[in-house]
């Protein structure tokens, strides 16, 4: 049965080639103060921060900028973003990026004018904000987060050794996004297929979960298809427009809000792959990858049917003189195979843990309860050791 819900997605979207001649008309609407957010410096070496800084020089604003955002932005870096904005006395925030830097914009706009302890207010105690929110917008040049069409913000504590997302409500999503998929083009075969798997964790997060049957299952199935397809072309032919397009608008689709409609969702893979993300820094969507098979085959049992329509729907099973069990887990190995294909992480040994951190990994996974079974602490441990 579907669920009560409200839907309301206010973020303008402008995709394609030329989407990046949209930006002036969206600056003017802002006021003359403006932080540009952005990463590692990929931005200087692809001619994407001379294009964008032309445009804010046409605009006659007055640009400050937060350079040097990490894949997994830490809160001692936004401590420093927010005392940037602050100085500058900021209007606006631009993050030209990927899903962190945009994360990371969005965590320094509720933050700019928080008093008291932005951590404890935003991501322990997991409060809306209660003062004046600087408006972002982006320019989008790495998919898989959808964080460009979405009110999510995720952040490292180094020092506890957390790392934990906060989904704000819509007055934080994005104003505007612009989204060209020839941004994408020079990312490395490592980020693209990471960025993969984000989008469809993001999707299999929503999916497998309670109130099944409903409209938001079948649009899960044909965005699942749709970035199966593409990921394959993707894979052999990174400069392949069509499906690093295609693979762009499905990131957006697949956490702007829509496939959730109706379900209680269940987010535990990401917050076991948050927990490897914290203690070893690992690329996020590497880190979704090699503890979601063991995840998923140990919730099976308790949703068969839904773990069958996948294998039939999404991985084209055929279940003819099988039991559903016999159905179900077919699907999870073609899953795999897949998986294997893109040349994902398929386990968290990779990636740097070990099972000396099972114990702390396991502290730091904040428990869920919208899926299929509301795991315990040893079951979270007993996991992780399958994942290594």
């Amino acid at each position: 049965m579907l669920g009560n819900f409200t839907y309301c997605n206010p973020t303008r979207l402008y995709f394609g080639k030329d989407s990046l001649g949209c930006l002036k008309g969206e600056l003017d609407k802002y006021g003359k103060n403006v932080v540009l957010i952005y990463g590692g410096g990929s931005i200087k070496k692809n001619g994407i921060y001379d294009k964008v800084t032309a445009i804010l020089k046409d605009c006659g604003k007055n640009v400050a900028e937060i350079s040097g955002v990490m894949p997994n932005p830490t809160y001692k870096k936004l401590l420093e973003g927010v005392d940037i904005a602050r100085k500058h006395k900021a209007d606006f925030l631009l993050a030209v990026g990927g899903g962190s830097v945009c994360d990371y914009a969005k965590a320094v706009s509720v933050s700019v004018n928080c008093e008291g302890d932005i951590w404890d207010k935003y991501y322990v105690k997991f409060e809306e904000p209660d003062c004046k929110i600087i408006p972002v917008g982006c320019v989008l040049t790495m998919v898989g987060t959808g964080s460009e069409m979405n009110g999510g913000s995720v952040i490292t504590n180094t020092d506890t050794k957390m790392k934990v997302g906060h989904v704000f409500g819509t007055e934080v999503m994005p104003k505007f996004s612009v989204l060209n998929p020839e941004f994408t083009l020079t990312l490395p075969h490592y980020q693209m297929v990471a960025g993969i798997y984000d989008i469809f964790n993001h999707i299999c997060e929503q999916y497998f979960s309670g109130e099944d049957d409903n409209t938001s299952d079948y649009i899960s199935e044909g965005l699942m298809r749709s970035l199966l397809a593409s990921s394959r072309i993707a894979n052999k032919d990174m400069q392949n427009y069509e499906a690093r397009s295609n693979i762009m608008w499905t990131a957006t689709w697949a956490l702007n809000t829509l496939v959730s409609c109706g379900k209680s969702t269940d987010w535990m893979v990401h917050m076991l792959g948050q927990a490897v993300g914290a203690y070893t820094n690992a690329t996020h969507g590497m880190t979704l990858s090699a503890v979601s098979l063991p995840y998923y085959r140990h919730i099976l049992p308790y949703g068969v049917q839904k773990f069958r329509r996948f294998a039939i729907n999404v991985w084209g099973i055929n279940p003819e003189g099988k039991s559903d069990i016999q159905v179900a887990k077919e699907g999870l190995e073609e899953m795999e195979k897949w998986m294997k294909e893109l040349s994902l992480a398929m386990n968290i040994t990779e990636l740097g843990a070990n099972e000396g951190m099972i114990e702390g990994l396991t502290k730091s996974t904040l428990i869920m309860d919208g899926g299929y079974k509301k795991l315990t602490p040893e079951e979270i441990a007993q996991i992780f050791r399958e994942s290594l």
